[in-house]
């Protein structure tokens, strides 16, 4: 008599804590769900922006200049997502921006500074040596190197260099304006919104 009571206890015990672990799954699968769902919605509007920055005529003279709007959107995923979604949402806005607004050629210049930018802010988030807005600087130069190093291995010239400098002042200054935009979005945004 004892023996199956004590049985029925441990079937009664293992039932109640997997229906416990169940909620919690539950629980995990929706916030994981929402923060896909979340990622999707934010890597459209990174698109938006790309197709707004290709629609506005900007010419500083040398190749490659812009102001990065769609930089922004990323930014903001890296601080109140993780690099995961913000990687997500970087090479999804960069496909999609290649197959509709820019070509192949100008999609193949945009992933690698893509690439190479993400890396660097992705290091200078973790080290926590820099506000969000040296992290954006970082990432803005970095991002117009990774296309000058793509220009000069496609035309195999070294005379390309020469555009170092200005890419270099052009990153700084659009990094420091995507900088302040994010540090006001990721301020004011709640972060409910990201769970």
């Amino acid at each position: 008599m004892k023996p199956s009571t004590a049985s029925s206890n441990k079937d009664h015990q293992s039932s109640a804590s997997g229906s416990a672990a169940g909620p919690d799954r539950s629980a995990d699968s929706s916030s994981a769900a929402r923060r896909v769902a979340t990622a999707g919605l934010l890597a459209s509007l990174a698109l938006i922006f790309s197709y707004v920055e290709a629609l506005v005529p900007f010419n500083a003279g040398v190749p490659g200049v812009k102001l990065g709007l769609a930089n922004l959107v990323p930014l903001i995923v890296l601080y109140r997502l993780d690099a995961r979604y913000a990687a997500a949402v970087n090479l999804i806005r960069v496909a999609l921006a290649g197959l509709l607004f820019t070509g192949a050629f100008a999609a193949l210049y945009s992933l690698a500074g893509c690439i190479v930018s993400f890396l660097v802010m992705w290091i200078c988030k973790r080290t926590s040596l820099f506000s969000i807005i040296g992290v954006s600087m970082a990432g803005g130069v970095f991002h117009n190197l990774g296309q000058l190093c793509v220009a000069m291995a496609a035309v195999s010239g070294l005379q390309l260099i020469h555009y170092m400098p200005v890419l270099i002042m052009s990153g700084i200054i659009a990094g420091i304006i995507v900088g302040i935009g994010a540090q006001i979005l990721v301020d004011r945004i709640p972060a409910k919104l990201f769970r």
